[in-house]
């Protein structure tokens, strides 16, 4: 009898049943099958969704390049005529781009104090669960839903005009949600422990909020500013509904007449047709914009990883 083995379990019974060893090493054939089939369906699942995306980069590229490389595409403004050679997009791009600086202007604050409101001051109440509610609900809204609500409001009951204040307000819309979500998951990674070492020196709550909190993830909160501008540049609805289009540089956005990228898609297309150099040109530059947009978020969300150790 084995001195590990108790005197009441005997170390090998006749009558039990022999218990081969156990090959871990090779799996089943079902499970084989499974493990294939499984990997196969999530195989043509990436190929489904990046597919369309190469597709689309490559027709993009394809028909509006050549309008990149003609130097009047970026010193010039439209001209009626559609002539490729004297045609240029720099009034489309100066609109889209100071169009979602107003928004962003508007909208950041807005998105920034509602976080802090709701992770600092009323995690858990009654008053943050329906706050989030209404944020979930205005991230499903749909940009025309968003531009009918503005032109109502401003131009039809406030007596306002179109313009580019009137754009932006109805992106500001579409773009809090998106900024408030990645805010408050931003402050939410915070430590508590570096809280509780604040208000132990006796630091008060917004100060604390100030100099420990907001600087800790401030990087987070950038990437989440860069996403939401990314989204509403390429937003058409809005624009077509709230401004009047424009084939001149402008720079006051409080006139009717004002151009973006999308409107230059919608209205040379509107006149000439999908083929027409100018739809691929502007579209191949708001590609660009956009990506852009996405790699500074990339970037600085790796440097929040890299910061917070991770």
């Amino acid at each position: 009898m084995s001195a590990t083995t108790p005197d009441h379990i005997p170390a090998h019974s006749e009558g039990a049943p022999k218990v081969g060893k156990l090959d871990l090493s090779r799996p089943s054939g079902k499970r084989t099958t499974k493990s294939g089939c499984a990997s196969v369906f999530m195989i043509v699942a990436t190929l489904l969704a990046v597919i369309p995306l190469v597709w689309l980069l490559f027709a993009a590229i394809r028909r509006g390049i050549g309008s990149l490389f003609h130097a009047s595409w970026w010193t010039h403004s439209m001209d009626p005529a559609w002539d490729l050679v004297e045609q240029g997009a720099i009034h489309a791009l100066v609109g889209t781009i100071e169009i979602g600086l107003i928004t962003s202007i508007i909208s950041v604050p807005i998105a920034l104090l509602t976080a802090i409101f709701l992770v600092e001051y009323a995690r858990g109440t009654k008053i943050a669960k329906v706050v989030s509610f209404a944020v979930d609900v205005l991230t499903g809204v749909p940009s025309i839903v968003a531009a009918l609500f503005i032109f109502a409001m401003v131009v039809t009951t406030l007596g306002g005009t179109q313009s580019a204040w009137a754009s932006s307000l109805a992106l500001m819309i579409l773009m809090v949600p998106t900024v408030l979500r990645s805010t408050e998951e931003m402050l939410k990674l915070v430590p508590d422990s570096l809280r509780e070492a604040s208000f132990a020196l006796g630091v008060s709550k917004w100060k604390t909020i100030m100099k420990v909190v907001l600087p800790t993830s401030m990087t987070g909160i950038l990437t989440g500013v860069v996403l939401g501008l990314a989204r509403v540049m390429g937003e058409t609805a809005p624009l077509i509904v709230l401004l009047q289009f424009n084939t001149e540089l402008t720079f006051n956005p409080s006139t009717p007449n004002f151009a973006t990228l999308p409107t230059v898609i919608t209205n040379a297309y509107t006149q000439g047709g999908v083929d027409t150099p100018v739809v691929w040109g502007a579209a191949i530059t708001l590609i660009i914009l956009v990506m852009g947009l996405n790699l500074i978020a990339r970037g600085i969300s790796r440097r929040y990883m890299r910061r917070m150790g991770k």
